[in-house]
């Protein structure tokens, strides 16, 4: 799935974003509005982890979507 798919179908997909990184909170979803770097710099934040650590729990996750 590409990310302007992911970004149209952001209310239907944000529950699995969340699901798989739970330390996200429902406010900092919507924010994100399916914005790829939005996602990796609020898990960079959130997470502690590197830019490239973030870049790839995404991309990780984008393959896993149908």
């Amino acid at each position: 799935m590409n990310w302007d798919i992911i970004k149209g179908n952001w209310k239907q997909l944000k529950g699995s974003a969340q699901s798989r990184w739970g330390e996200l909170t429902d406010d900092e979803v919507d924010v994100i509005e399916g914005e790829q770097t939005a996602l990796a710099g609020k898990l960079q934040e959130k997470y502690g982890w590197t830019k490239d650590r973030a870049e790839k729990e995404v991309e990780d996750w984008r393959s896993t979507l149908s």
